[in-house]
């Protein structure tokens, strides 16, 4: 007979500190070099998010633009350079930042590195490339606009923010029709500067590789870091929209709380990962186990700059809304009042570590995890930090929490469908 091994938790977790140069031109770099691996991640890091944007889509169809062409290169040159090398180039944007990443065999940095400069340096926006993305994007953007779960995310970030917030704002797709290549050249000019970027490089960094990184980051022009006017927050604590033909209601519950460097952060990750942030968590072995209203349901934090909030979110069919509902209540008022038992919460505990050890399996992953970090104003001691508080968290602790910051009357509910 096959005995399955014991599953073993370390007691800590050792998280590689990056090493920090600031360029002649005040660009901070991050670098986390290992030899153990033969390819280099370089990503750039612009406070350069949809929160930043004067115009709907602007900050969007600039990151994702980049790529389409510079002063030397065509969008085709600059893809085909990169199949070449085994390269590739991503972009990704939020709330807050846009990140824009390169990653290529350590012996191919060089070329990927010229690109890379293209990209980042000397981007030209150009019109007909911008007419089809805008074109592809409002399509798109409209289709899914139909999903009652996109209907209720847009809908939820209006109850907890406000329609005019920058964090609330959902704007009709019709809007792409508006935008112009001069509202990209000038988002450009103002946020893609010296003096609002960092960057971060993992991998098998070497003083050559470190060279050409920083040649790159002392061209950026030089700008002003532009603090946007975050406006108080307007919080509506139930909005529903009812659609006729859906035969599936969304569902959103959460409430706005607060940044990731807030001291019971993490001890609300524990609480939402209890309630659904693992397959055999409470809301799922009710809703899904026990009475067959939904495939999954979720619960998390998510951080964003200047909030944070806790999400859970379900899709049932429409004839089982309310029980839905009455569920999920149910189980935030059982957070609330009962202590949790120790083997539940150690099983929540093995789950959260066992993600942070899966995430930080290899260099990109730890760079990921840097930035996240150095956004935040931390270095990666305060991943140790937060690893040690889930594993000190107790059952009177969790109940503590979600007594103080679950209460019905100060949750959001949304409803769609």
């Amino acid at each position: 007979m096959i005995q399955q091994p014991d599953i073993i938790i370390p007691s800590s977790v050792d998280m590689p500190r990056t090493e920090r140069r600031v360029t002649k031109s005040g660009v901070a770099i991050y670098t986390l070099p290992t030899d153990d691996f033969e390819v280099v991640r370089l990503t750039f890091v612009f406070r350069a998010g949809t929160s930043m944007q004067h115009k709907p889509f602007t900050a969007s169809a600039t990151a994702n633009m980049l790529g389409e062409g510079s002063e030397r290169m065509s969008a085709q040159q600059i893809a085909d350079n990169l199949d070449f090398y085994g390269s590739y180039f991503d972009v990704n944007i939020d709330r807050d930042y846009s990140y824009i990443s390169f990653c290529s065999l350590k012996k191919f940095f060089e070329p990927t590195a010229e690109v890379a400069s293209e990209i980042v340096l000397r981007p030209t926006f150009p019109e007909k490339e911008l007419g089809v993305y805008c074109s592809k994007r409002k399509q798109s953007l409209s289709i899914e606009r139909k999903k009652i779960d996109m209907q209720s995310r847009e809908l939820f970030s209006e109850a907890l923010f406000g329609k005019s917030h920058p964090y609330g704002i959902s704007s009709d797709e019709r809007l792409y029709d508006e935008l112009r290549r001069e509202d990209l050249v000038a988002l450009y000019r103002e946020l893609y500067t010296a003096d609002n970027a960092f960057i971060v490089c993992s991998g098998n960094v070497d003083d050559k590789v470190l060279d050409t990184i920083t040649h790159i980051a002392e061209a950026l022009p030089k700008g002003e870091c532009r603090e946007v006017a975050f406006p108080q927050a307007t919080t509506t604590h139930a909005m529903r929209r009812d659609i006729d033909s859906a035969l599936q209601s969304s569902i959103r519950i959460g409430r706005l709380l607060f940044q990731r460097t807030h001291p019971d952060f993490v001890g609300m990750q524990v609480v939402a990962a209890a309630l659904g942030g693992y397959f055999g968590s409470r809301l799922m072995q009710n809703l899904r186990e026990e009475h067959g209203y939904t495939y999954g349901v979720m619960a998390a934090m998510v951080n964003f700059e200047k909030e944070g909030y806790l999400a859970i979110a379900t899709q049932v069919a429409r004839e089982h809304r309310d029980d839905a509902l009455r569920e999920i209540y149910s189980e935030i008022e059982r957070l609330r009042t009962e202590l949790m038992s120790e083997d539940e919460l150690q099983m929540v505990k093995n789950v959260m570590i066992g993600e942070i050890l899966r995430i930080l399996d290899g260099p990109f992953g730890i760079a990921d995890v840097s930035i996240e970090n150095i956004m935040c104003g931390q270095d990666n001691a305060a991943t140790e930090e937060n690893v040690a508080q889930i594993f000190a968290i107790t059952p009177e602790d969790i109940r503590a929490l979600a007594e103080r910051y679950l209460a019905r009357e100060d949750l959001v509910e949304v409803v769609v469908g």
